[in-house]
């Protein structure tokens, strides 16, 4: 990772208006702040992103936590009242040297704010306004709170299980949050490109429920043509096994003969011969992971891995966070990127995954305290409009 300024970045000179907060919205315009945008954050006076005070407990660093630092770097923090009249003719002169503007509201907050994209592109016709809601802007559950757990629970992800002894549970990551936000990044960058094109802004909007559906296109694809449950962690040969000081998965899937191989790697008897396709594996599930359970309890699962690996099966440890943040391979790939914070010294955050050889990511500007660059930037304003004398 490398630090400090840089000028050539595939969004230098895109400036983002960011009204978003928690996870959907600030994940996305992180993104683009690596990228190199200036992504400006509109925050409360006082209270600002809620993930500032969520997870701050009594601390007198809480506005600035590591849980909110780990989604804003890139970006510069203004406070204004967006419901008043001077915080809003400053969003609007934003508005005019801007080129996106990103909200993750309930459907139709920003309307009421007079800041829909009929309004601002009556301000800025090339104007890009990106949306991120936990349902869509029309429908039965467009005015519904949009929340992480709620769109597992709605979509279908949150009723799969691995085994039907397995209890159905809330997935403890913000898998739809995430989702969402990358598919934000992602209609945000076409609507750059395509603006290149036309010279005209556009609407883009993701939901956290559209997000599940398209996650889920090959089970869709398999109940809609034949009514029948696509299941990967279901697959007979596939599971978690404890071994004698942990655990381990084995994905006995994708060769000629995994059940052969499977039982050769555990040391006991062919079993392919009596189970020797996918239907009766099927049957035989219980029966036969059973039988890999007695084993595998036997001995360490580096053990087993080893000879695993040997058939040339998926294998792989079950491991904690803090293990895998201190792989070797998650410091190969640069995923740790280091930040000298004002109010935590150095602290280690996730890095970009996407890696570009001629852009690396550059942190140009720490999490910013709440309103940390308001004069700044109205210094910057003031100083567009005296040279240009309106907007671009």
């Amino acid at each position: 990772m490398k630090h400090g300024s840089v000028t050539t970045l595939p969004l230098s000179g895109v400036r983002i208006i960011d009204f978003t907060q928690v996870m959907l919205g600030p994940c996305a315009t992180q993104m683009l702040g690596d990228f190199g945008a200036d992504v400006i954050k509109i925050e409360r006076p006082g209270a600002g992103d809620l993930s500032r005070s969520f997870f701050g407990g009594r601390t007198k660093t809480h506005q600035n936590n590591v849980v909110y630092g780990s989604l804003n770097r890139n970006k510069r923090s203004v406070a204004l009242d967006m419901k008043s009249e001077e915080g809003k003719q400053a969003i609007h002169a934003l508005v005019k040297t801007a080129d996106v503007v990103a909200d993750n509201f309930r459907a139709g907050v920003m309307d009421r704010l007079g800041l829909g994209y009929e309004c601002l592109s009556a301000v800025n016709p090339r104007i890009i306004c990106a949306s991120g809601t936990g349902f869509g802007f029309t429908g039965p559950y467009a005015h519904k709170g949009g929340q992480d757990v709620l769109a597992q629970a709605l979509t279908g992800v949150m009723d799969k299980t691995s085994d039907p002894s397995v209890p159905r549970s809330i997935y403890p990551t913000t898998l739809c949050d995430y989702t969402a936000g990358m598919h934000l990044v992602q209609g945000i960058l076409a609507a750059l490109l395509m603006r290149e094109r036309t010279g005209k802004g556009q609407k883009v909007s993701v939901s956290l429920y559209d997000s599940m559906i398209a996650m889920q296109m090959q089970e869709a694809a398999q109940w809609n043509a034949h009514g029948e449950v696509l299941n990967w962690a279901a697959m007979p040969l596939t599971g978690l096994f404890e071994t004698s000081d942990g655990a381990l998965v084995i994905v006995g899937a994708f060769k000629a003969n995994p059940l052969q191989d499977i039982c050769i790697a555990l040391g006991i008897e062919d079993l392919s011969p009596e189970f020797p396709d996918l239907p009766r594996q099927r049957e035989a599930k219980s029966y036969l992971h059973r039988r890999f359970r007695e084993v595998l309890a036997t001995n360490i699962t580096e053990h087993w891995l080893t000879r695993l690996e040997e058939r040339d099966l998926l294998c792989a440890p079950v491991r904690d966070l803090g293990t895998a943040l201190d792989d070797p391979q998650t410091a190969i790939n640069e995923m740790l990127v280091t930040i000298q914070t004002s109010h935590h010294g150095q602290v280690k955050f996730v890095g970009s995954p996407v890696h570009l050889s001629d852009a690396p990511l550059h942190v140009r500007q720490e999490p910013p305290t709440l309103g940390e660059h308001t004069e700044e930037i109205m210094r910057e304003l003031r100083l567009h409009f005296a040279e240009y004398g309106s907007a671009k």
